[in-house]
């Protein structure tokens, strides 16, 4: 028996795979969101199939306020109503100090982390909550532990968009908890995933490992599985939590 259409943002790499993969284990249906590689999003999809779930992937920039209106209508019209989401869809922009930082990149950073995120989780109130008729759900965020260490040097703009992050959740978990709609977040540390060879850093988790207790870096399947707890009847008097999968850091 399906648990229902969970959303995945950023669905076709990193963590927003490994999630997609790991909550049809657990009984999820799952809308496959990515930007560009559908390919790699045709992989994922399959990869619920093979878990007896079904799957649809559906292109969209989540900087978009269309596409984003556009993903929840396409996948609520293939799998039915909303139950779930997950945003993960996010940018860490290129490494560099604020001072060389121009306002594009600023930009780019907070549009898609942040106010991507707000839209996307807009759609999912005016769905679930009791309030507008529905029955309920959950809602995670993929905040940073970048939101408490700065990200200086590098990514001081990512590191206040995850701030935001941190602060929305809080926010939206009190507005919407007694309308069925649990909010929460999982702060990963350094996970090994393309995102930093996207930002022009491609040993920066390596480099990482002495300021990390644990002396390794996490995979994107550690974040998941707590992103899928918190999904799950476990966690159900989880609000507005924002859950460290660091490593210590």
């Amino acid at each position: 028996m399906s648990k229902g259409l969970l959303i995945v943002t950023g669905g076709s790499r990193g963590i927003g795979a490994a999630t997609a993969i790991k909550a049809a284990a657990e009984g999820w249906d799952v809308a496959v969101n990515y930007a560009r590689d559908a390919q790699a999003a045709d992989r994922v999809a399959l990869r619920v199939r093979e878990a007896g779930q079904k799957a649809i992937t559906v292109q969209g920039d989540m900087n978009e306020e269309a596409d984003i209106l556009r993903l929840f209508q396409t996948a609520e019209a293939e799998l039915g109503p909303v139950k779930g989401l997950v945003n993960s869809a996010g940018t860490t922009g290129m490494g560099t100090r604020v001072e060389d930082m121009s306002a594009d990149a600023m930009r780019g950073v907070i549009n898609l982390n942040v106010i991507g995120l707000m839209l996307c989780s807009r759609e999912a109130v005016r769905r679930m909550s009791t309030k507008n008729g529905g029955t309920g759900g959950r809602i995670v965020n993929l905040a940073s532990a970048a939101s408490r260490l700065g990200g200086p040097n590098e990514f001081v703009h990512y590191a206040a968009s995850k701030g935001a992050v941190d602060s929305f959740t809080l926010g939206l978990s009190r507005e919407v908890a007694a309308e069925g709609i649990l909010v929460n977040a999982v702060s990963p540390g350094m996970i090994d995933t393309e995102i930093h060879a996207s930002a022009g850093l491609p040993d920066r988790a390596v480099n990482a490992v002495p300021n990390i207790p644990i002396r390794r870096v996490g995979q994107p399947e550690e974040v998941a599985d707590v992103i899928v707890w918190l999904l799950g009847d476990a966690s159900t008097y989880c609000a507005g939590a924002i859950v460290d999968v660091t490593g210590g850091r």
